[in-house]
Order: structure tokens, then C-alpha cells, then sequence
């Protein structure tokens, strides 16, 4: 626990230390009272029951440490017949031994041991408040409260610890572990009674306890082998998360709460961005990689789902529409800041609706919710949309995408202002967005992408309006200031098309001068963390480049320049579009009438 926060650890040290301090009391006390061999005899016993049971717990499903022990049982008991010193140490040496048995970092030893010892001592002091008849009712009362505050001091301490390190309520962690443990502490302390009577008539007669704990451990056992079949059949092997099937049977169950007691219940769509083409680049195993962090982040938000593919559901009921919101967001951010053993940014798009909510069915909250998703994906990557109230229908989606290709068209308008400032430059960038074009097709984009692509070869230099005419045109080598000026162009041509909500062609002409090395501007992105397309448009931008003739410059051939390009693979091209861009100029260079054979083969 080398990383533990500073509050954990003085935490850690004050209860430890006030713990052996108790301990270390405890052991005087014994040491000085008057016991017969008899006495010590039934305690040795006692430890070696109660080390026995602490080395094999009984599982229990949901408990983090896999199980719970019955050395609570021979820990009460040892505070009920002989006193708080006695069961503070026996709880010290057994928690203490196990520990160390284990192999266990030295900080969970110390603090473990310190649990079981005050646990201990606060059982017997109750017990010795408590028992001041020798009649039945108040021996069980007695039993009864020391059990109860054994169970009570050990929750406590162990819950401060787990919120002090994970920033969890201590009301939530307190809640988790008492509904996981509260069957087993009350079977358990029957079984205490049980001991305590029998160890009063012999300690012989203890020994038929036998038979019930091994029929409670066998029980437990048997429910956590129903349970983990259960488990298996609703269970996503990649991501441990719930498969489909669970998501449909967990989303009637909070509809249907819904509908009984106005309990409000959110679905949270999510699907990965860009997931084909990270498929395509890295192989799948970086793709099930991808899905297997992305779901371990989902799990906190709520009940989570993988349905499929790259797609996640996260069902909140209890939670408001805008406390939804919130965890979403919170989700969607702390994915975004997560990256792959290879440096690779993990983003993810979230879609967003309630019910019950206005004009909304149970029946369309998936709809709605995939609606909103749709929304989300259209404004680019990592974003997060909360469905509009209303009735759902194929509509409204329709009419987003009449909108988002009427904000495309405004954006290609755009690219008429570069030809009338510079007709080269817009040539060139229409043969750009021709060459992308082609290079994502061969990467295997979707159309979608390979259009857009288009779209911002078309636009990749729309920023060099605002640099002057005789930068642009000089001759020469650049000064640094007049490199500056060139060096704003990605910047204003994002700015200029950031309005217009394009995106990701805004992102891609804003990093359009990336370099995979890390070396390029304006942000100095490496390697992967560049998006696709903008690394597309490097690579067809500086073809184009070469081969085309200008005034002061000399045309190079096709192959000089891709000889050139392949040379700077790996430190300013990425080198999948380099081998990408191979493939396009070798199939160009065809006869025609092999082109079409070869098209036809493929």
C-alpha cells in the first residue's frame, strides 16, 4: 500500500496503535490473573478452533475478500466465558497468525490484527456489563450483544478504512458489506449460543458443533456454485459485464418498479468511437482491450452491459434525469482520460433517457435513448446527449441529418473562398480530398468517413486565407516570424469551421499538421493520439505537394515523392497510411483495364 493517501495512513496508525496498546494491556492482564491449567487448556482450544476456521473462510458472494470466517464465533465465546483480555488476544493471534500465514502486505497485517483485537475486547466488556443473572434469557441477551457489537466495531473500522482510501461514502461501503454479511452473522450467532452453553457443561461436548459448521460452509459453498452458473449465463466473457439478455431482464424489472412506485429509472447508451477503424489499424486485441478498460470504468456508474460489438448500457434507477446526466458525463471524461499500454486515447459517446418523463412510453425508452446516442455521435467524439422530451419517431433523427448535411454544404461552400484567394492552393486541396478519399477507402473507413475525408482535404487549408498574399507566394526560405504566420493556418480554419459543427472534419483540418514523432503543431500530438483522418491528410497533402508543379518550385514524380514519403514513415507519417498510399498510387499506375481486373478480384 505504498500508495496509500496520507489521511489512510494516519487513520491506519492511530487505530493500530491504540489497538496493540490494548493488546499489550490485554496480555497483562492475563499474564497477572490467577487461571488454572484447566483454563488456559479451553483457551488453547478455543485459538486453535478459531485459527482453524480463519484459514478456511466461508464463502460468501459479494464479499470482497471472498468469504467470511467463524472465528467470530470462538472470538465471542472467548468474551463471554473468559473475558475481554482473553478474547482481545485470542482475536489479535488469530487474524494476526492468518495474516502472516498469507503472506500479506505488513500494513493489512497490522491494521487486520488491530481490528480483530478491539472487536474482541468490545465483545467482552459488553458481555461483562451484560451477564448479571445466570438466568437463560439474559445469557442469550448476553451472547446477543457481544455477537452484535463484535459484528458492529468490525464493519465500522474496516468500512472507514475502505471509504478513506476510495473516496466512497462510509454509508455506502457500511450498507455493501452489511447486506452481504448479516445472513452468515446470524447464523453464526446461533451458533455462538450454542458454543457457549455446550463449553459451560465440557468442552467436549463443543465438539459437536462439528457437524453444524461444516453443514453451514458446505450450504454456502453450494448457493456460490448457483449463484456463479447463474452468473455465467447473464455474463459478457470479455468485459464482465452483463450480456444482453441480463440488460433486458434488469431493464423490465426497473420499469417495472417504475410504474409501481414513481422510482425514476435512466438508460445510458454508450458506444466507443472510431472502433472499426481501431480495429483495422491495431488488430482486435487491442480492440478487446479497448472494451475490456472501457467496461471497467463503467461499472461504478450503475448496472452495466455490454450488448454487443462496441456497444455498452448502463441502467441508473433511483438517480434523477440531471444526477444521470452528471454520472454520464463523469463517465464519459474519465474513459476519455484512460489510454491503452500502446499510448492509445480511449473515447466514448453516451445517449441519455428517462422514464417516466413527457410523451414518454416504456416501451420507446430504448428508442429515445439511442436517439439521444445518434445526437451524440453526430457532434463528434466523447460527447454526451440527454434525449429530448417528447414522442419518439424516425423524424427527428432525419431532420438532424438534413441539418448536419446542410452544415456540410456550407462548409464545402467554404472552399470557393480558396480558390478565388489562391487558384494552386484550391486545386490542390481538391486533389487532396480526392487522394484521403482514397487512401481511407483503402484503410477500410466507412463511407461516412471516407465523404468527410473528402470534405476536409477540401477545407485542409481553408486557413491560409488569413495569411499574406506574399508569404504565401515567396519564393525563398521563410522567416521564423513569416513560419509562425503559416504555422496559425490549422488554428483559423478550425475556428472558422468550429461554428458550423462539421466535426470530426474540424478536428482533422485543426490537426492536419500533426507529425506522427510528436514534432508537428499546433498541439505536438504522437503517434495514435492524431486523429485518423488528420493523419490521412498529412500524408495525402504532402504527395499532392510534390507532384504538383509551381512557380518556384519543380515537380517530382510519383515515385521520387513516394520514395520520399516512405522515408519519413515512422517520424513525420504514420506508417499504415504510408503503406495505404502505396497501394493507391501502385493501382494508379495501372493500365486501366488492369485496374478493373484487379477491382474485380478484390
Amino acid at each position: 500500500m505504498a500508495g496509500s493517501p496520507p489521511r489512510l495512513l494516519i487513520y491506519l496508525s492511530l487505530v493500530s496503535a491504540g489497538a496493540f496498546a490494548l493488546v499489550g494491556l490485554a496480555v497483562l492482564t492475563l499474564a497477572t490473573a490467577d487461571l488454572s491449567y484447566a483454563t488456559w487448556a479451553s483457551l488453547a482450544l478455543l485459538l486453535a478452533a478459531s485459527l482453524f476456521v480463519e484459514a478456511f473462510p466461508v464463502p460468501i458472494r459479494g464479499v470482497r475478500a471472498g468469504g467470511i470466517s467463524l472465528a467470530a464465533v470462538f472470538i465471542v465465546a472467548t468474551g463471554c466465558l473468559y473475558g475481554w483480555a482473553a478474547a482481545a488476544v485470542l482475536g489479535a493471534i488469530t487474524r494476526g497468525g492468518i495474516e502472516l500465514w498469507q503472506r500479506r502486505p505488513w500494513l493489512k497485517v497490522v491494521y487486520n490484527t488491530a481490528v480483530y483485537a478491539i472487536s474482541g475486547a468490545g465483545a467482552g466488556v459488553i458481555a461483562a456489563h451484560v451477564s448479571n443473572t445466570h438466568s437463560a434469557g439474559w445469557f442469550v441477551l448476553q451472547v446477543l450483544a457481544a455477537a452484535l457489537t463484535f459484528y458492529a466495531l468490525n464493519v465500522v473500522l474496516v468500512a472507514l478504512a475502505v471509504s478513506i482510501s476510495t473516496g466512497e461514502g462510509l454509508g455506502s461501503v457500511a450498507e455493501h458489506t452489511v447486506q452481504a454479511t448479516v445472513v452468515g452473522f446470524a447464523a453464526m450467532t446461533s451458533v455462538t449460543i450454542m458454543l457457549c452453553v455446550l463449553w459451560q457443561r465440557s468442552p467436549v461436548l463443543a465438539a459437536t458443533l462439528v457437524g453444524p459448521f461444516l453443514a453451514i460452509s458446505l450450504y454456502q459453498r453450494s448457493v456460490l456454485r448457483a449463484f456463479e452458473a447463474m452468473e455465467l449465463a447473464l455474463t459478457d466473457p470479455l468485459s464482465g459485464l452483463g450480456n444482453h439478455r441480463h440488460f433486458q431482464q434488469e431493464l423490465e424489472r426497473l420499469l417495472d418498479d417504475a410504474d409501481e412506485n414513481g422510482q425514476p429509472v435512466t438508460l445510458c447508451l454508450l458506444d466507443v468511437d472510431e472502433f472499426k477503424a481501431i480495429n483495422d489499424q491495431h488488430g482486435h486485441p487491442m480492440g478487446d482491450r479497448i472494451l475490456t478498460l472501457a467496461g471497467q470504468c463503467l461499472r461504478d456508474a450503475g448496472s452495466a452491459f455490454r450488448l454487443g460489438g462496441d456497444e455498452f448500457a448502463v441502467l441508473m434507477g433511483g438517480r434523477s434525469e440531471a444526477e444521470a446526466l452528471e454520472v454520464a458525463t463523469r463517465m464519459v471524461a474519465r474513459i476519455g482520460r484512460m489510454k491503452t499500454e500502446r499510448g492509445l486515447t480511449i473515447t466514448i459517446s453516451a445517449g441519455l433517457a428517462t422514464y417516466p418523463s413527457e410523451g414518454l412510453a416504456r416501451v420507446d425508452l430504448v428508442r429515445a435513448a439511442d436517439s439521444a446516442l445518434y445526437d451524440a455521435k453526430s457532434e463528434g467524439k466523447a460527447a454526451v446527449r440527454l434525449h429530448r422530451h417528447g414522442v419518439v419517431d424516425l423524424t427527428a433523427r432525419r431532420e438532424d441529418e438534413a441539418d448536419r448535411r446542410a452544415r456540410l454544404r456550407a462548409a464545402v461552400s467554404l472552399a470557393g473562398a480558396i480558390d478565388v484567394r489562391d487558384a494552386y492552393t484550391g486545386t490542390h486541396s481538391q486533389a487532396v480530398g480526392e487522394l484521403a478519399a482514397r487512401i481511407g477507402d483503402c484503410l477500410g473507413l466507412t463511407a461516412e468517413e471516407i465523404e468527410l475525408l473528402r470534405i476536409a482535404g477540401l477545407l485542409h487549408d481553408l486557413g491560409k486565407i488569413a495569411v499574406p498574399e506574399h508569404i504565401l507566394s515567396k519564393p525563398g526560405p521563410l522567416t521564423e516570424l513569416e513560419h509562425e504566420a503559416i504555422a496559425l493556418h490549422p488554428l483559423v480554419g478550425y475556428r472558422m469551421l468550429a461554428s458550423l459543427r462539421v466535426e470530426p472534419v474540424s478536428t482533422w483540418v485543426l490537426h492536419h499538421h500533426e507529425r506522427y514523432d510528436g514534432n508537428g503543431y499546433p498541439d505536438g500530438l504522437l503517434g495514435e493520439e492524431i486523429p485518423i483522418g488528420s493523419r490521412i491528410l498529412l500524408v495525402a497533402d504532402a504527395y499532392e505537394a510534390m507532384t504538383t508543379d509551381r512557380q518556384y518550385r519543380t515537380t517530382r514524380s510519383a515515385d521520387d515523392a513516394l520514395t520520399e514519403i516512405k522515408r519519413c514513415a515512422g517520424t513525420q507519417f504514420d506508417p499504415l497510411v504510408v503503406d495505404a498510399l502505396t497501394l493507391v498510387v501502385e493501382q494508379e499506375a495501372k493500365p486501366a483495364d488492369e485496374r478493373r481486373s484487379g477491382a474485380a478480384s478484390l
